[in-house]
Formats: C-alpha cells, sequence, structure tokens
C-alpha cells in the first residue's frame, strides 16, 4: 500500500441504502465564503422570484449584503385543464 502524499486526498463512498434516495434531495445554506469579507459567513436566504416552475432565492452575507450564491426550489404544479 502506498503512502499519502502531502497534496493528495481520499475520498471513500458507499453506497446509499435502498429507499433512501431522496434522503438529500434539498440543501440550505447557513455559511458561506464571502469573497468580500474574506471568510466564511453566516447567510440570509431572500425569496428573490416566484416563478411558474417554482421559486428563485438568493443567499446574500449577514455582514456585508454581498450576494454568494442562488437556489432555485422547483415545485410540481397540478396541470391546469380548461
Amino acid at each position: 500500500m502506498t503512502p499519502i502524499g502531502e497534496n493528495e486526498s481520499v475520498t471513500t463512498r458507499r453506497p446509499a441504502p435502498p429507499g433512501d434516495s431522496k434522503q438529500f434531495d434539498s440543501f440550505r445554506a447557513t455559511s458561506l465564503y464571502c469573497p468580500r469579507c474574506q471568510r466564511a459567513q453566516p447567510v440570509d436566504e431572500r425569496l428573490l422570484l416566484i416563478l411558474p416552475d417554482g421559486e428563485l432565492y438568493e443567499y446574500v452575507c449577514q455582514f456585508c449584503w454581498t450576494q454568494l450564491g442562488k437556489r432555485k426550489v422547483e415545485q410540481e404544479r397540478p396541470a391546469l385543464i380548461l
């Protein structure tokens, strides 16, 4: 077995148990790296847009209000029959 060097990393993955495919269906960020503050900061999630197929949220730094990312929550809407 070869030793691991300083710049190498090991990744191990276990197969998902049957029936747990939806375990990580959605994530919410609590802190993200802010390039303006130059560190990980807590974030606020704000509703940006309501779209026909879901909602679009943005993540902003709680200290400098820099936009750090977006998240789209897709929702299935029932088909309207007229």
